[in-house]
């Protein structure tokens, strides 16, 4: 097939057409949305919440969580947990949390039993290092943004988060893979200044939510990598989860 990557060890493709093209040939899916589904997963599960991934925030999500005994997300700004990485910094230990979003959400409940890690800038280094570990074939998803009628917008953020993660990755990159880590390392040194002058960031900042734009900048400070089991992200280095895990 011409669009699966194969010849290479390590992919790079956007939206969930990319995930069908990608993922049956994967060891491993990285799926990366910056702002800030996968910062709100990394921040949460490394202080041991669970996160369920939903892909809307609509009637259906509410039954879900009522089903799964999770409390469900509130839009970002209104108080509790929501798609703002910092309602998640003090969160308790065991707390489920049912999170819509129809970027990074959708995308992880795309992935079939293919193992499934969430990454960002802030744990890059720690998704490289796991990935690697459960197998040669790792295929990186930016998640990007989408336009009022629903089409991807590729989003500067993803691409920056999806090229810090394939740096690190050994093997053979194809020329979508290279072309991420070409332009993470033409950024690395102003990476918070790209993303917080980008059209995610700057959209955040105007409405006042700086604090998770600043949150989702800090780059490499994380150890901790989500990995989904079943229907949730659990976070990888728990005492009672390792890297044999996978989906189902």
């Amino acid at each position: 097939m011409s669009f699966d990557q194969a010849a290479y060890d390590i992919r790079c493709e956007w939206d969930p057409p990319g995930i069908a093209a990608l993922a049956s040939g994967a060891d491993v899916l990285v799926i990366v949305d910056v702002l800030s589904f996968c910062t709100c997963v990394e921040i949460a599960t490394t202080r041991g919440a669970v996160i369920l991934p939903h892909p809307a925030k609509d009637d259906s999500a509410e039954r879900f969580a009522l089903q799964e005994g999770a409390e469900p997300a509130r839009p970002r700004g209104t108080g509790g947990y929501s798609l703002s990485p910092a309602s998640y910094l003090s969160v308790a230990a065991g707390t489920r949390i049912l999170l819509p979003s129809p970027n990074g959400a959708s995308l992880s409940l795309a992935t079939g039993r293919t193992p499934t890690l969430a990454g960002c800038l802030r744990n890059a280094a720690a998704v490289a290092r796991v990935a690697s570990r459960l197998g040669r074939r790792v295929a990186v998803i930016p998640a990007g943004e989408r336009w009022p009628d629903g089409s991807l917008r590729p989003a500067v953020e993803d691409l920056l988060g999806a090229g810090a993660i394939i740096d690190r990755l050994p093997g053979s990159w194809s020329p979508e893979a290279q072309a991420a880590a070409d332009v993470y390392r033409a950024s690395i040194r102003d990476l918070e200044s790209r993303i917080r002058r980008c059209s995610s960031g700057r959209e955040l900042i105007d409405r006042g939510f700086e604090r998770d734009v600043m949150l989702a900048c800090e780059f490499d400070v994380s150890a901790g990598v989500p990995i989904l089991v079943g229907n949730a992200y659990v976070q990888l280095s728990r005492p009672d989860h390792n890297d044999t895990y996978l989906k189902g």
